[in-house]
């Protein structure tokens, strides 16, 4: 009975954890958002943050844990988080550079936390520099999916 009871504890405790534990963007490597892109004709949403960047920090306390974000990044793009003082090779624009020089280069951007949404063809359609709160992040990607059809052309 003691048994019983121990495993009928852990179990709703655990049932109980698992359920408060916040959701989580389900960020993927650059060329494996890319890849999977060109295959499943979705959006490639990157963030570009920085270690010491403060807004970053807020952001991903209370933009990226929202539920409705994580929903949406998880399932309608392909998420990517890169940070802007990588030295590691991707593919911007049809250009081999590192994360570093896309960022300065090829997207123009100056600051973070920055946007880059890319198209399936792994071209950028637009770029953003801004601290987003939560539901100004849903509205924005609500948006991005509203012009869809429009800017991801065959």
């Amino acid at each position: 009975m003691s048994r019983v009871l121990s495993v009928l504890f852990f179990s709703f405790f655990s049932l109980f954890a698992v359920e408060n534990t916040p959701p989580k963007v389900q960020w993927k490597p650059y060329s494996q958002a890319l890849e999977q892109s060109s295959k499943d004709k979705k959006m490639v949403f990157t963030y570009l943050w920085a270690t010491w960047c403060i807004s970053c920090r807020t952001m991903e306390k209370n933009v990226f844990s929202d539920s409705t974000v994580v929903n949406i990044l998880n399932t309608k793009f392909h998420s990517v988080k890169l940070d802007v003082n990588s030295k590691e090779d991707i593919v911007c624009d049809g250009k081999r550079k590192t994360v570093e020089r896309c960022f300065f280069d090829i997207w123009n951007l100056n600051g973070v936390p920055s946007f880059v949404l890319i198209a399936p063809k792994g071209l950028s359609i637009l770029t953003l520099t801004q601290t987003l709160e939560a539901a100004e992040m849903r509205h924005l990607l609500k948006h991005f999916l509203n012009k869809e059809k429009e800017w991801v052309q065959e």
